[in-house]
């Protein structure tokens, strides 16, 4: 599949999603994004848990090492799952040789950004994990994790929103994200997130996958500068040609992959 194909495919599953309930947009957004998933890899075992009353979904490779690593999906804070993000937990725990615990964090607008924050914070307290990884709106929750706990460990980010975005500070509008849906999605939750300067790392060690196409990847290019400025341990990889959303079909999209697997190499070398 080339990334034409799948922009199509995406946008057109995305405008499935008006005039419909929440509940019934989450569902299609689920079924869209699990359309791009692969097979799930052979001696997976998955099953359903809760953590402290917060569902997760575990991902169990055959022979994992110890210590897991918890995920934190994207989606906007208003949408996404372990269902929508089923595809990329079980290759991240296949890659990392590791069990993954994603979490299926409360969602707005039902609940707040403080809700869906505090998930992460008690699956993290619990499970006390090797490993932190985020996706999009799922990074962002995992930084505010790992800035409000003293955080030690390896932090994974993809495509994050980091700072607090603004016209000026993005990136030019791209497929499947503009600068007015983040602005959007942002003032939904801006009042209710930590206010942590945008130049302090929110970990000493970092792997940060961005793609090339997207408003997100300007500041966060800046934010990786001002980070290893701080004395920080970061590697910064950029997808070429990909866009926003592009990590549901790492594995048809050639160059989404490559820098998939990347990424998580640089994420099982530094957890060894």
């Amino acid at each position: 599949m080339d990334i034409d194909t799948f922009i199509r495919r995406f946008e057109a599953g995305l405008a499935t999603l008006g005039g419909v309930s929440i509940e019934e947009a989450r569902r299609r957004y689920d079924t869209i994004c699990a359309s791009f998933a692969p097979a799930d890899p052979a001696g997976m075992r998955i099953h359903d848990d809760q953590v402290e009353g917060v569902p997760v979904r575990r991902f169990l490779p055959g022979s994992p090492q110890r210590g897991c690593v918890v995920y934190c999906h994207g989606g906007g804070w208003n949408l996404g799952s372990t269902i929508s993000h089923h595809g990329v937990a079980a290759s991240l725990a296949q890659q990392l040789g590791r069990e993954v615990v994603s979490v299926d964090y409360r969602l707005a607008p039902e609940a707040s950004y403080r809700d869906a924050l505090e998930d992460c914070r008690r699956v993290v307290v619990v499970c006390a994990p090797h490993a932190l990884v985020g996706d999009s709106a799922g990074a962002r929750l995992a930084m505010d994790v790992a800035y409000g706990g003293d955080w030690q460990g390896p932090l994974g980010l993809i495509y994050p929103p980091v700072g607090k975005p603004s016209v000026k500070a993005l990136g030019p509008d791209a497929p499947l994200l503009s600068r007015v849906d983040i602005l959007t999605l942002w003032r939904q939750v801006a009042d209710q997130l930590p206010d942590i300067p945008v130049d302090t790392p929110p970990a000493s060690r970092m792997d940060v996958l961005a793609v090339e196409h997207d408003p997100l990847t300007r500041p966060l290019f800046n934010a990786v500068d001002d980070w290893r400025a701080f004395g920080a341990e970061v590697s910064y990889r950029v997808a070429p040609d990909m866009v926003h959303g592009a990590l549901h079909a790492w594995a048809s999209l050639p160059a989404m992959g490559d820098a998939w697997q990347e990424f998580c190499e640089a994420l099982r070398v530094r957890l060894s």
